[in-house]
């Protein structure tokens, strides 16, 4: 158990980190209002201010240069918008300022205009619009920001519940191996001592040697009991039959259990190399046939594994009651559990009704070879 508190320690952190970033939008709101409150953040990338005011300037001696009719009022949004997405909105807003004073001089001896009033609206109708780009490109910015803080926290979360699965299955595996080689195996052990000293007691004809004989078979059935402990913990072995066997055991344990008629069936190429998709294989018809063993009043379960190049394909199939809709769906933990270790594989997953009565789960596991 110290390995397993070793590798669980660092999840505490990890669980943290993620919370932090579920909420993302108001953290980047927060840098992104202390940013623009800070004048000298922009100054410090002068490479870029030196590119926003010759752009600035640029789009000036083109407007000065086509004259009056020729309009570029436009093109200033450009070093704006460099300023605003690289920089922050009060410097933004100063070269829309500068913009509107460069618009201003570029114009100045050939407008139209009869008076200054004329063209004193024409120049505060240019910075309204240099204002609005200001304030629109950091609103896009902070969307941006959002975005990407969203998607870092998804992929925080969905990483961290990979990691909550595989330590889970890796503690239960080592926990179905020390059963299996630890206890089984002293069990195993005194069940032998035991039998030496009835065989002993019963040769020299002591009475007692028929008490032996019961503590025995209360053994044996101790060390059975354990090993199929042991294979429920860690069901699929290290080895290519791994997951068809233990799908095969599986089926025949809940045969003898229950009343219903279990079966399995296999065909193709059904071996996984990658032994987490055997166990998520596994898991996912060991919840499919419980519930249907369980909740659906089926007297025929049919569990079929086929594989071939391209995936392998696991199906669940009962003749019970069926799904009643998508409501009784959405409210089982198990299955969106089926449902999470599908997409772990990148598999397609589907839980659906039959017509002519019962329920179908099937999962397809695409298999990615190299030549």
């Amino acid at each position: 158990m110290q390995a397993s508190s070793n590798q669980l320690r660092p999840c505490p952190v990890d669980i943290c980190s993620t919370n932090s970033q579920m909420l993302p939008q108001a953290g980047i709101y927060r840098n992104t209002e202390a940013h623009d409150r800070n004048p000298a953040t922009w100054l410090t990338n002068p490479w870029l201010s030196l590119i926003a005011i010759l752009l600035m300037l640029f789009v000036g001696w083109l407007d000065w240069s086509t004259g009056w009719e020729l309009s570029l009022f436009v093109f200033y949004a450009v070093p704006i918008l460099l300023v605003v997405w690289y920089g922050n909105l009060f410097s933004a807003i100063l070269f829309a300022l500068a913009s509107s004073g460069v618009w201003w001089l570029a114009n100045e001896d050939q407008h139209p205009y009869a008076t200054g009033w004329g063209y004193l609206w024409a120049s505060l109708s240019r910075m309204t619009y240099f204002l609005f780009v200001a304030v629109g490109g950091r609103a896009l910015r902070v969307k941006r920001n959002a975005e990407r803080g969203r998607l870092r926290a998804l992929e925080r979360a969905s990483e961290l519940e990979r990691q909550i699965v595989r330590i889970s299955e890796e503690e239960q595996q080592r926990i179905g191996r020390d059963l299996h080689d630890g206890i089984c195996q002293y069990l195993a052990g005194i069940k032998c001592a035991l039998g030496i000293v009835r065989h002993d007691l019963e040769t020299k004809g002591i009475p007692q040697h028929t008490e032996l004989r019961n503590i025995e078979s209360l053994l044996k059935d101790a060390v059975t009991k354990t090993r199929d402990l042991a294979r429920g913990i860690s069901p699929v072995m290290n080895n290519e039959a791994g997951l068809a066997a233990a799908l095969q055991d599986l089926c025949g344990t809940s045969a003898c259990m229950y009343t219903a008629k279990v079966r399995f069936q296999s065909g193709g190429d059904v071996n996984e190399h990658d032994p987490q998709k055997a166990l998520h294989l596994y898991r996912i018809a060991q919840e499919a046939l419980g519930n249907a063993l369980r909740h659906s009043g089926a007297n025929t379960i049919s569990i079929t594994l086929d594989g071939d190049d391209q995936a392998l394909e696991l199906s669940v199939v009962d003749n019970g009651r069926g799904i009643q809709n998508a409501t009784t769906r959405g409210n089982g933990m198990g299955l969106r559990t089926m449902e999470y270790r599908a997409r772990s594989m990148n598999a397609e997953f589907s839980v659906a009704p039959l017509p002519q009565g019962g329920t179908s789960v099937r999962c397809r596991v695409p298999r990615f070879r190299t030549a």
